[in-house]
């Protein structure tokens, strides 16, 4: 395969902001309770370039299992950092940030580089691979928000959302969405009640998620506890003592 041009990224992300409708795409997400979700947004030759890497950190996956609540294998923003030159392009692009910072009304940020989570690679591919129910819950002093873009989906899995979960004047809203390649998922990680259906015999699900914060200053004793949660649920042992590269 040819090398990624971080131009033709770039381009690309270009592209897709000039026709995006910025007022219809954060009216629809504070109708849903910050929540959006868009099929097929994000080009194929876009996804193509990022399963070229993803096929290159495969070797790389930290497999985990938690009894009742998560099975499957990630890859971390450290890695992703060495090996995914597209995806980290797209992560950081300004115009996709500001993007983001328009639909929630709020300016975003990256996370910061210490945070092995701001950018990584989900793998369902093993039968019941999956993920309980969960909000993404902010350690940080700001909100926390998720970007999820379906990379790859053969399978029968699907994202479980139920919506207005913290909103007393509103009835739950419960939805169940397939993350096909170029699928994109928006919401407030605090806000979102989510899980992921088991994967069946045979299938395989890739998606990239993406976070973005509002403030990104956190405790030491809040850090300490998101890097405990993502050791032991994510990344392994040994994003406990990796260095991001700079």
């Amino acid at each position: 395969m040819p090398p990624i041009s971080m131009h033709s990224v770039d381009q690309q992300v270009t592209d897709l902001v000039t026709d995006i409708n910025i007022e219809e795409w954060s009216r629809q997400y504070w109708a849903q309770g910050e929540f959006l979700a868009l099929e097929r947004l994000l080009p194929p030759s876009l996804i193509g370039e990022f399963i070229q890497e993803v096929d290159g950190v495969r070797s790389k996956i930290n497999r985990n299992f938690i009894p009742k609540h998560k099975k499957g294998g990630s890859v971390s923003y450290y890695l992703l950092q060495e090996s995914a030159p597209a995806i980290m392009a797209f992560y950081q692009s300004p115009q996709w940030l500001q993007v983001l910072s328009k639909i929630a009304g709020v300016p975003l940020l990256l996370c910061p580089d210490e945070d092995p989570h701001a950018c990584a690679l989900y793998f369902y591919t093993e039968p019941g691979d999956h993920i309980g129910y969960h909000y993404d819950t902010s350690y940080y002093k700001g909100a926390r928000y998720t970007v999820l873009i379906g990379l790859r989906d053969r399978s029968t899995s699907q994202l479980l959302c139920r919506l207005h979960t913290k909103e007393s004047d509103r009835d739950v809203q419960e939805l169940a969405l397939a993350t096909e390649p170029g699928t994109f998922i928006y919401f407030n990680g605090d806000k979102l009640h989510h899980a992921v259906s088991p994967l069946g015999e045979g299938e395989e699900r890739i998606v990239l998620t993406l976070q973005y914060v509002t403030d990104p200053s956190m405790s030491f004793t809040h850090r300490w506890f998101s890097n405990m949660k993502d050791a032991v649920g994510y990344f392994g042992w040994s994003a406990l003592f990796r260095r991001p590269t700079r």
